[in-house]
């Protein structure tokens, strides 16, 4: 029985990506479990990881759903994350982020 699910990212520089997931999370990472590796523990059984892989880099897609769409882009805003309005999708609404590889991750919430 699968008891945890970590998305990934793939980037080319973890350093860069560092402060970008962190200020889209508003917090460090919390855990470091290997050389090239950061995770944002996200809930109890779930959360993303940050892996240095140049070569796969950019290809990564991330959906992230939100209590409140509405001050999460308030925070990205204040957090220096630039990003358009959101919009529908998905039977709600969708708010696209690109990290700095190109990664996609999207923020979905009412």
């Amino acid at each position: 029985m699968i008891r945890r699910i970590l998305a990934q990212s793939t980037v080319t520089d973890l350093g860069r990506a560092e402060d970008w997931y962190t200020r889209l999370f508003g917090r460090g990472p919390d855990a470091r479990p290997m050389a090239g590796l950061l995770e944002w523990h996200l809930g109890e059984t779930y959360g993303l990881q940050v892996w240095s892989e140049p070569g796969r880099a950019g290809a990564s897609t991330v959906v992230l759903e939100e209590t409140d769409l509405d001050a999460a882009a308030a925070h990205l805003r204040a957090a220096g994350l630039g990003h358009e309005a959101a919009q529908p999708g998905g039977g709600a609404r969708i708010l696209p982020l690109t990290d700095p590889d190109g990664n996609r991750v999207v923020l979905t919430g009412a």
